[in-house]
């Protein structure tokens, strides 16, 4: 896709890895020769072979000779220059803001939040004050938030004075000598060209200059020997290497122990595996799928020839019932034929791409970037603490800190969000290097802290009791600052409009208009630095609302360095000697929203982190969270990219995570583990084309997500001659596209056209094997990236405008797909469909957790929301009936599962009626209850419960978890699922929209039980239809319990049929049962007014339908006979 544009922007050809970047020329044969020499201020300079060939100094024999020179104290390389420098600060304490028909805008904060910022990577941290007369500007930091002096003389300026001082003389104000444009000496190190980092002698990071003057010799100069002696360290390191001590000994076999060996010479490992279940469990569970589906159609055949013909509409209520179940359970069951086990190999992933070598002695990590998004809408329903510790868990994960861009989505536009991430921010200077120095788990600090185990358990360094008794000093401020943002930005709020009301007056007084005809002052919301907040107001007003705001964009920890910036003993408030104190970057994005767009929810949030991703970061992989989802298993990411790098992963479009949930009762009655679909359904899917899309704790491969097709290696490769090393072209993938229709699709950002092809490139698994025919070559996502400037941001922020989807195919082909509440499954099914695959990464250590409502009402109103997608699924183009030839036939199954399994509600509801109209009747399903029914029944039964038992075996599953599953299905099918397939029948008939509200992710009223939501009984109109099923089924066996006693003839045969299925019904609302009791086991008054109009209803309807008569045989045998009523 290098044809994207004409001419790729300098991001494009950076980014494209080693294809575009590295030096020398390519022979025919394919080797890389590269030239240099060394110049005296420490850089590289290339040489061409001409160059070589004119001087006549090179001999042959040394032309493919390379040698990495380190950095040593006297040899210290230049760094970026300051303008770079500053300009980087200078995006990073900015806020951008944008959109329809606004210029963008670059607010510079002096103060983003009230607390003090310490992390010179975060927005906000400045340095000491500017030298220059009459500016109150703030120096510039380094990465370890030292000043940055551009000039030998130390003189103190700050960016804008320094770019002044070089555009109008280029003389330091200091000394009045030339500025050395583009460099300055810092004391960083300088990684760039992959060297390794010499410790000093005594193993701490001493001051430099210092370390050069001790060992200078006599005559002053640096002494090389005694350096090289006190450190242990080497000048050299290429391919030629110096023998170790115990190289040559008599086992030849073991020669290379102490050296390092490049990837290529290492022996070819796998990085994840397939384990089939094993064959003593699929086997008979295969088979009895197959006998229970004969059995099935042997019994249906019976009841077809067999009817009652005593009730013939009761009959027919139940066969129509059955037969629908018989199909619903056919679509369920086949796809779980082929269920797989896998298992991952970091050691492998480790030695392959983190791991030093000869082309990398720093052990510089070649991962693929990943970006990781959190999406928020509602502060009040989703509490800023919750969000902040999920992306205190992103910030500290264990994946390379340069490789990681992290971002967070506020749909709400609210600055409660916006602080309470910027103090998130703050205190990740300190969270993260403890999770690093004293491998935390989980890292959420909040559920870190509430652990019931013994945290001193495996932990062996001898300062980590007093390490965390410190961070839980300054977490649980950091909670204090959190809980109390709302008042200090409403105090902050009242404060400067009561200024701004008092200038108003002053104003009028002055100019003597008279105060009752004053224009009102808007009640804004402010900032710490004192400003407006482009975004919503605590008071909505024009432009300042929820569905009216600019678009907002701070970059809130700007990209780090490239190699590891270890901390120090006296940084912080902890040793963070030899710790990494890098931290991952952290964007925050309010999309802008305008009256009169569809903003299309949560898809169009996702989509539009998706383009402004794309304009910073570029990570070819893209992991989604909830905001209260968080990351437990700080290796996830790393597991999910056995998959991606792995031989074939070039075909898969994302990896699903299973998701679990913490703070569930312990029973869980209604089923919010949902462990049967988790470690059922999916991991079974995954033998087929891989698990569908449920929404968060997946990881996406971007160049999916933009709509393309999977690559086809062998018509890739007759088309190129070395894929391996070229971004392809768009017709490569899709013949259809035009390269001039590509703003159709992507929009008119051109550099994020011209992203696409890097993000398909660097996505690619390593060429390492000969069977690997599409990937590309080892360590081309070593180059650092290049700092952010402020136009990049500008782009940023304008393709998250509202206007920018307009007349493209965002949502329709590519990202999110609109048009579902559940874009999650739709947007999975357009992937299978174009024949990507997916896979299901189950860790021994769950990847990911969240919160679940354990509330009854909270519950059956997400699960109504998502059936309602599944019945809008149905009625779109989006029906697997659709799906294309790609889209494999169990796969196809399952997602026709997808969008049938509401329409079950229907025949559900009445087969929970027809206990109950059995027993009332005094009739059953069947004429009697003869020995074919019952060995039909006996053996569907047996069948089912061994399906169960072997289902259980290879899921994992527990009978009581599979059993809550069961009595929940009941339950949300004659309640949720029911209402959802009216709603989407009004939606298609009808076209009336439908609005669902967050999901509270809030704690009960009583903190002291943290399952108080669970007894909490709230009201709903989905309770009507369970309610009324188990009334009427426990009158009715009180009826016909009652009539059977007082008949002269009982007929208990029908009375036992009849009640055994009504106590089926009844066990399974029995859930429900307890869920209408709240805390005190007390019945709602609502239900007894219910149970009496049923009551009432029923004994009516039957009087009408049947009425009674008298001269029965009954009334003439003078007989005590009962008659109902």
């Amino acid at each position: 896709m290098a044809s994207l544009t004409s001419q790729p922007s300098k991001k494009a050809i950076r980014s494209s890895g080693g294809s575009t970047n590295s030096p020398g020329s390519r022979s025919s044969s394919g080797q890389t020769v590269k030239f240099a020499r060394r110049t005296s201020s420490g850089r590289y300079v290339s040489l061409s072979r001409e160059d070589l060939d004119m001087s006549g100094e090179i001999s042959g024999d040394y032309l493919n000779y390379t040698v990495h020179i380190p950095p040593t104290p006297d040899n210290q390389p230049m760094d970026s220059s300051v303008a770079v420098k500053a300009e980087e600060q200078y995006v990073s304490n900015s806020l951008f803001t944008g959109g329809f028909n606004s210029v963008t805008r670059a607010h510079l904060m002096d103060k983003v939040i009230e607390s003090d910022v310490t992390h010179p990577q975060m927005a906000g941290a400045k340095g000491s004050s500017c030298s220059m007369p009459a500016c109150d500007g703030k120096v510039m930091k380094d990465e370890r938030g030292v000043d940055i002096t551009p000039c030998a003389c130390r003189f103190k300026i700050c960016r804008d004075c320094y770019l002044d001082a070089q555009k109008e003389t280029g003389l330091c104000p200091g000394c009045k000598e030339p500025y050395r444009v583009g460099d300055y000496d810092e004391d960083g190190q300088d990684y760039s060209s992959g060297t390794l980092q010499l410790p000093a002698p005594d193993g701490s990071k001493g001051d430099r200059s210092n370390m050069s003057m001790m060992k200078r010799n006599q005559t002053g100069e640096f002494d090389h020997n005694r350096w090289l002696f006190e450190t242990q360290g080497t000048y050299g390191v290429g391919n030629a290497y110096w023998p170790k001590d115990d190289m040559y000994e008599d086992d030849g076999d073991d020669g290379f122990r102490g050296g390092m060996m490049d990837s290529s010479d290492k022996p070819w490992k796998p990085l994840s595996r397939k384990m089939p279940i094993p064959a003593a469990i699929i086997s008979p569970y295969r088979l009895l799928i197959a006998v229970r589906l004969v059995v099935l159609c042997f019994f249906l055949q019976w009841r077809l020839v067999h009817p009652n013909e005593e009730a013939i509409w009761l009959w027919l209520m139940s066969v129509i019932c059955e037969l629908w179940f018989a199909f619903s359970w056919l679509l369920d069951q086949i796809p779980k034929l082929c269920p797989v086990n896998r298992s991952t190999d970091l050691a492998v992933l480790h030695d392959k791409f983190d791991s030093p070598s000869p082309s990398n002695p720093t052990g510089r990590s070649d991962l693929p970037g990943v970006d990781l998004f959190v999406s928020t809408a509602d502060p009040d329903k989703e509490p800023p603490l919750v969000t902040a510790n999920t992306i205190l868990s992103i910030l500290a994960v264990d994946y390379p800190v340069e490789k990681l861009a992290c971002y967070v989505s506020d749909d709400g536009g609210a600055l409660l969000t916006f602080e309470a991430m910027a103090e998130a921010a703050s205190f990740a200077d300190l969270w993260v290097p403890f999770c690093r120095k004293h491998n935390i788990e989980p890292r959420n600090p909040d559920s870190y802290f509430s652990l019931k185990i013994d945290p001193t358990k495996n932990k062996s360094r001898s300062d980590f009791v007093k390490d965390r008794r410190r961070i839980k000093r300054e977490y649980d401020e950091f909670k204090v600052r959190i809980n109390g943002l709302p008042d200090s930005i409403r105090r902050r709020s009242d404060a400067f409009n009561a200024r701004e009301d008092m200038k108003m007056l002053k104003h009028l007084k002055e100019s003597g208009a008279d105060p009752l005809d004053a224009p009102k002052v808007p009640k804004a919301t402010w900032m710490a630095d004192g400003t407006h907040w482009p975004g919503t107001w605590a008071v909505p007003a024009t432009e300042h609302s929820k569905g009216d705001h600019a678009g907002i964009l701070q970059v809130m920890l700007k990209p780090p360095s490239s190699d590891s910036l270890m901390g120090g003993a006296d940084d912080k408030i902890i040793d963070f000697t030899d710790v990494d104190i890098r931290l991952p970057m952290f964007v925050y994005v309010s999309r802008e929203k305008r009256p009169g767009y569809d903003h299309n929810k949560k898809a169009g949030a996702m989509n539009a982190l998706v383009r402004a991703s794309a304009i910073l970061s570029n990570g070819p992989f893209i992991l989604n969270l909830d905001c209260d989802h968080y990351i437990y298993n700080c290796k996830a990411i790393r597991e999910g990219m056995c998959f991606m790098m792995d031989r074939g992963g070039e075909i898969i479009c994302y990896i699903q995570f299973p998701q679990r949930f913490e703070g569930i009762d312990p029973s869980d009655r209604y089923a919010n583990h949902n462990t049967v679909f988790f470690d059922g359904n999916m991991r079974a899917l995954d033998g087929v084309q891989g698990p569908v899309y449920v929404g968060t704790g997946c990881m996406f491969r971007r160049f999916a997500l933009y709509g393309f097709d999977p690559p086809d290696p062998d018509r890739i490769i007759q088309k190129t001659d070395h894929p391996e090393t070229h971004p392809l072209t768009p017709s490569d993938f899709d013949p259809d596209l035009d390269i001039n229709l590509l703003p159709k699709r992507f929009g008119n950002s051109t550099m994020l056209a011209e992203s696409i092809p890097v993000a398909e490139f660097q996505g690619r698994p390593l060429a390492d094997h000969p069977a690997i025919k599409y990937g590309r070559p080892p360590g081309a996502l070593r180059v650092p990236r290049e700092p952010l400037d402020a136009a990049t941001v500008a782009e940023a922020v304008s393709v998250i405008s509202c206007w920018y989807e307009d007349k493209t195919e965002w949502g329709d082909r590519v990202g999110w797909i609109y048009g579902s509440v559940t874009e999650d499954v739709v947007t999975g099914y357009r992937m299978h469909n174009r024949g990507w695959h997916s896979v299901y990464c189950i860790t021994k250590r769950d990847a990911f957790r969240g919160s679940a409502p354990i509330n009854l009402t909270d519950r059956l109103h997400q699960v109504l929301r998502w059936a309602t997608g599944s019945v809008e699924i149905f009625f779109s183009r989006n029906n697997a009936f659709l799906a294309s030839k790609r889209l494999k036939l169990l796969q196809r199954l399952a997602y026709l599962n997808v969008g049938i399994y509401p329409f079950t509600s229907i025949f559900l509801i009445v087969y929970c009626f027809l206990p109950a109209l059995s027993l009332f009747s005094g009739h059953f399903i069947v004429q009697t209850l003869n020995v074919t029914f019952l060995i039909y029944l006996l053996i569907i039964t047996i069948c089912l419960i061994s399906l169960a038992i072997l289902e259980v075996k290879w899921s994992g599953v527990g009978l009581e978890e599979w059993w809550r599953n069961e009595q929940f299905w009941l339950i949300s099918g004659t309640s949720a699922h029911l209402a959802a397939v009216v709603q989407g029948l009004l939606k298609v008939i009808a076209g009336i929209e439908i609005s669902f509200t967050l999901t509270s992710k809030s704690a009960g009223e009583d903190v002291d039980d943290i399952y108080a939501d669970l007894y909490l009984v709230k009201w709903t109109s989905l309770m009507i239809p369970p309610i009324v099923i188990a009334m009427v089924n426990i009158i009715a066996m009180v009826v016909a319990f009652s009539r059977t006693i007082y008949s002269t003839v009982p007929k208990w045969s029908k009375f036992v049929g009849g009640a055994f299925f009504s106590f089926w019904v009844l066990a399974h609302l029995y859930p429900f049962a307890k869920g209408l009791m709240g805390r005190r086991r007390k019945t709602p008054t609502i239900v007894f007014v219910w149970s009496g109009l049923i009551a009432i209803t029923l004994s009516l309807l039957w009087i009408a339908i049947n009425p009674p008569q008298s001269g029965t045989a009954e009334a003439t045998t003078g007989g005590g006979g009962f008659q109902f009523p």
